[in-house]
């Protein structure tokens, strides 16, 4: 397999999870305090919404690199 069709079809695959779910979340370290022998940190959850446009060209894009990638030049 080239990379032209592992990219097409990584992008259909990320184009079908970002449609099916949406958005994802994922939890980031903001703030580290050490005083001694005392040490804290913050934790923020952080949520990214992936638009359905974004899914679907995803998904076309993929599509069209299987498509077009495949053909010799």
């Amino acid at each position: 397999m080239d990379m032209t069709k592992l990219v097409g079809v990584l992008l259909i695959v990320a184009g079908v999870l970002g449609l099916a779910y949406g958005n994802f979340s994922y939890t980031k370290q903001t703030h580290e305090v050490k005083l001694g022998p005392i040490e804290m940190s913050v934790k923020e959850k952080q949520t990214v919404n992936v638009p359905a446009w974004a899914g679907a060209g995803a998904i076309v894009a993929g599509v069209a690199l299987l498509i077009l990638g495949g053909s010799k030049r």
